[in-house]
């Protein structure tokens, strides 16, 4: 496994990876906790932490990559992950990884909406 590196991801490398999947589907990503969750359809099929890119694991992925594709950590107390930072020049392959994946992975759960909040006009206690 990659040991884990205590750098955020930098926004160049974020945007050369969405250069590198552009026109390959709707790809998309999200700032979080400081890095970056890559999306495909609605669907998070990789993080991006540390600038290195890690792909949600799936049968699919294993196929493309092989029995001895490398494994690393996004974050502490995470499960494995694809390390695919060695394909951030490869568009072509980095897609089919992701688009594979992607079709591999379930739909994702619709959210509930969060109760909204009571607002007071008023402190209580005064008029």
């Amino acid at each position: 496994m990659t040991p884990l590196k205590t750098m955020s991801t930098d926004r160049t490398f974020i945007d050369h990876l969405a250069d590198q999947l552009h026109g390959f589907g709707a790809f998309s990503h999200r700032k979080m906790f400081g890095e970056y969750a890559l999306y495909l359809d609605a669907k998070v099929v990789a993080l991006v932490c540390d600038n290195q890119l890690f792909v949600k694991p799936t049968d699919a992925g294993r196929a493309l990559l092989g029995p001895q594709a490398a494994m690393g950590l996004p974050f502490p107390s995470a499960k494995p992950y694809f390390l695919a930072s060695d394909l951030i020049d490869e568009r072509e392959a980095l897609a089919r990884l992701l688009l594979v994946t992607c079709e591999a992975l379930p739909v994702p759960k619709p959210r509930t909406p969060r109760p909204a909040k009571v607002s007071r006009s008023a402190k209580p206690g005064t008029r």
